[in-house]
């Protein structure tokens, strides 16, 4: 089984957001995904299988992504990452439909769909203290909370303890960005992962939130955790179309 580890969200090495990726003849069982990507210790790892969709070529690929404590739905940067090892276009199966993805000209485009955030009253004070909160949504799988600027979002230190009580645990926090059109971070300690340094998945609800703010449906976000990364977001109907650039840094074999 052929594994990489590949910075997705950024065009030099050691930033963005690392994932795993483990290339496989046939499907694997969850457990030892899961194992593995607790092993691997990136906030997700990729098991993709291409050996059938060798065979019927019309037929997407299965996708799979885990933290190192959980299975989710829908991962934005290890779907990165996977295209970007694969190359070309693909079509994935997933636990959020099927996704088209293209790898050229040095970037990745992901297909997604859109996930715009449902106002709440949600209290997120007790997560964010201090923190002057404009707006507070959910989307299928996050709190959403818009802040007063960016330096609100660079600056804030979330109870994680706090919000892991919270729904699912998860938060985006956003303000409208200095020389991007929004900034945002992203918080999961309900999924294993206190902070994501770039989350492809919570673009598809930041998207649509300040494409309706700003009045264009083609963004760029910045995701300021201490990795950064750049998004670069369309939204077309319900669809988001995501992209990113990336950079392999480790290929290999697993042996178990």
């Amino acid at each position: 089984m052929r594994f990489y580890l590949v910075d997705a969200f950024t065009d030099r090495p050691f930033a963005g957001n690392p994932a795993g990726v483990v290339v496989l003849d046939e499907p694997a069982d969850a457990r030892w995904m899961q194992d593995v990507a607790a092993e691997m210790k990136h906030p997700e790892t990729a098991f993709v299988v291409t050996a059938q969709a060798a065979q019927a070529a019309r037929e997407p690929k299965s996708l799979r992504w885990f933290t190192p404590m959980t299975e989710v739905d829908l991962c934005g940067h290890a779907t990165v990452a996977t295209t970007h090892v694969l190359g070309g276009r693909q079509r994935f199966a997933t636990r959020s439909g099927i996704l088209t993805c293209e790898a050229r000209d040095g970037w990745v485009e992901l297909d997604f769909p859109a996930d715009p955030p449902q106002p709440t009253d949600d209290d997120l004070h007790t997560v964010l203290r201090g923190t002057k909160i404009t707006f507070t949504g959910r989307g299928r799988e996050n709190l959403f909370a818009v802040l007063k600027d960016a330096d609100a979002v660079r600056n804030a230190q979330p109870d994680l303890n706090a919000l892991r009580a919270l729904w699912k645990g998860r938060l985006v926090i956003t303000a409208e960005g200095h020389h991007t059109d929004f900034v945002s971070r992203f918080f999961g300690p309900g999924v294993g992962v206190d902070e994501d340094p770039v989350t492809g998945s919570a673009h598809c609800t930041l998207a649509p939130y300040w494409a309706g703010r700003i009045g264009r449906t083609e963004l760029t976000g910045e995701q300021a955790s201490a990795r950064g990364g750049i998004v670069k977001t369309e939204l077309k109907g319900d669809r988001v179309l995501l992209r990113g650039q990336a950079v392999t840094i480790v290929s290999g074999e697993l042996h178990v």
